[in-house]
């Protein structure tokens, strides 16, 4: 079991995590893509950038961007189960719904040992994804890499199955939740519309009318494939 990292600021592991869920597929993150998840000033990007890089955690390369070093990827996956641990707990024994439990996580994440976060993810039987769907990094800083696609990514005529969504908007996930766009839900792509337009679905295997949303809010669904066993899969 590897020792707790030592502590860094707020700052440090918010850069970390940030620069993580942008360069997760394998491409560099931009100091304006950075600057956007944060929602901070590029020019305040810059700087922290530069520090990280002597610290170790980061290797930038003029105009090809960030990307993460070995220790930088293990402290980002420490934050990440922190705050994965702490919106499941919050979920499942604390009664939060989904849409609440991200900004109380992203204040607990920072002040949680990794102790207490073991001692929380022992107490729910170690689970594997957060209430968004998103997997949950061991202590060891594994993680469950599924071959999954940005629902935008899908083909019209696919059947694909919701493995998780982005969770940083609580009025997004309001919504979603109130569609049925939700983790392990059954979707059959109808439609796109060319030129990023909106992407209509029919929502579970029952027959209904058919929904339509927009390409925004299909970048932030993650899908992939019916699993096996599904009873709706055909």
């Amino acid at each position: 079991m590897p020792p707790d990292s030592p502590t860094l600021s707020r700052s440090v592991e918010d850069y970390l995590k940030a620069i993580y869920s942008l360069t997760e597929r394998g491409e560099a993150a931009s100091t304006s893509n950075i600057a956007g998840v944060l929602d901070i000033q590029p020019a305040s990007v810059s700087g922290m950038v530069k520090r990280l890089a002597e610290s170790g955690y980061v290797e930038h390369a003029p105009y090809r961007g960030v990307t993460l070093t070995p220790e930088g990827s293990r402290v980002a996956l420490q934050v990440i189960r922190r705050h994965r641990v702490l919106e499941t707990y919050l979920s499942q024994r604390l009664g939060y719904s989904w849409d609440d439990v991200h900004e109380e996580a992203e204040r607990l994440e920072h002040a949680a040992s990794d102790e207490l976060i073991d001692r929380m993810s022992a107490a729910l039987e170690n689970p594997r994804h957060d209430p968004h769907g998103a997997p949950i990094p061991t202590r060891s800083g594994d993680i469950e890499m599924g071959e999954h696609s940005l629902l935008s990514e899908v083909e019209a005529g696919s059947d694909v199955e919701i493995r998780a969504v982005r969770d940083e908007d609580s009025e997004r996930l309001r919504y979603m939740e109130a569609r049925g766009l939700m983790p392990g839900v059954r979707l059959r792509i109808e439609s796109k519309a060319p030129f990023n337009g909106p992407i209509t679905l029919r929502v579970g295997s029952a027959p209904g009318t058919p929904q339509t949303i927009g390409h925004e809010l299909s970048r932030r669904i993650w899908v992939s494939a019916p699993q096996a066993g599904d009873p709706d899969a055909g």
